[in-house]
């Protein structure tokens, strides 16, 4: 193999199913040079991966470009279609899997996994051309030919499991909405300790009964409209404010937190167990907010006469529930939002009237 005529990268060897990869770090920016993905027109058959969704770039390329300091990117996972060579850097045992990978440069790259990332870091380097000194770690496998490059792609997304709703928002730092639902799950008493802060759905035997991304949901509602005209610290005041006082008007919540009704026949008998009517509560809440800015306190004592029981199927049944089972639909927020605020004496929008219209011509 000619030196002048081919790609040098220190490497590791390791082995997987018997075979040899290796794994390298790459300067940003080379990775547009040399690492490419298939184009939308080739057929799927003879394609390796999925077709780039370009509506994602834009959201990776702010990541990298507006947090230079913190950005995290994982390996790309590529394969090369070419005879290479590996060189120990030391024929000493202990190092033997330690040294450079020779690559011809008529090779052929083709990303098995980071296709989205590496389009990223293309248009990141037409912002911040900086960061082209920066690496990011690539796993080689000698390519055998499409199919074991179509299996591969295969393989890597087969057991990909995304994290829950909760959880992102459990771990994130630097969005404010999710910083101000994690404060609200700790200073409401309320929510202190009855918060699924890991999974965004409630078993049948859990003692929880909200979950961390319903909040975060419900709060997005609640200042909706507000938020541009409120600083940080008046948001977090006006939220924890608005939702210690809708806990004390809500008996079956604190039916539970007193240990007077279980978790479990909370959930099966109340429409207020579920995330969707925490969302309409903080729907009708931002209607509150901006109708009665000074009142709305007093108001939210109404709620205690809104009979959330499941067992009153003229409320509820195609409102809240369908064949008698909870609906989530954007359609029952509406329904849900529309009778509470008419439980607060508040106007309803026009697609809420229109929902309300709709509901009783069906009754």
């Amino acid at each position: 193999m000619s030196q002048a005529h081919r790609y040098t990268f220190p490497a590791i060897r390791g082995i997987q199913a018997q075979r040899e990869y290796y794994i390298s770090m790459c300067p940003l920016r080379l990775i547009p040079k040399l690492f490419l993905f298939d184009e939308e027109e080739i057929q799927p058959e003879l394609r390796a991966q999925r077709v780039l969704n370009k509506a994602r770039i834009p959201q990776l390329v702010s990541y990298m470009v507006d947090n230079p300091t913190e950005y995290v990117f994982s390996a790309l996972t590529a394969s090369v279609d070419a005879d290479v060579e590996f060189t120990p850097a030391s024929n000493d045992e202990q190092h033997f899997n330690v040294g450079f990978l020779h690559v011809p440069m008529a090779a052929r790259f083709v990303i098995n996994d980071g296709q989205h990332r590496r389009a990223a870091i293309e248009a990141a380097l037409k912002q911040k051309p900086e960061l082209g000194n920066e690496s990011v770690a690539i796993v080689f496998f000698v390519d055998t030919g499409l199919h074991r490059c179509q299996q591969m792609f295969a393989d890597l997304n087969r057991y990909a499991v995304r994290t829950t709703q909760s959880l992102n928002i459990l771990y994130d730092y630097r969005d404010s909405s999710s910083q101000l639902a994690r404060e609200i799950s700790q200073r409401v008493p309320m929510f202190t300790g009855l918060t699924e802060m890991e999974k965004s759905t409630i078993s049948n035997r859990s003692t929880k009964i909200f979950t961390l991304s319903g909040i975060h949901r419900a709060t997005r509602e609640l200042l909706a409209t507000h938020s541009d005209n409120l600083s940080q610290d008046d948001q977090r005041r006006l939220a924890i404010q608005f939702w210690n006082t809708v806990s004390r008007h809500m008996p079956e919540w604190q039916q539970v937190r007193q240990g007077k009704l279980s978790p479990v026949d909370f959930r099966r008998d109340y429409v207020s167990a579920h995330t969707i009517a925490l969302v309409s509560l903080g729907r009708a809440g931002n209607a509150l907010l901006a109708q009665h800015p000074t009142t709305w306190l007093d108001r939210v004592a109404k709620l205690q006469t809104v009979d959330w029981h499941r067992g009153s199927t003229s409320t509820w049944e195609g409102r809240a529930t369908m064949g008698g089972r909870i609906s989530n639909s954007r359609n029952s927020v509406l329904l849900i939002g529309s009778l509470i605020k008419k439980a607060l004496g508040l106007s309803l929008l026009p697609e809420e009237m229109k929902a309300e219209n709709a509901i009783a011509t069906n009754s």
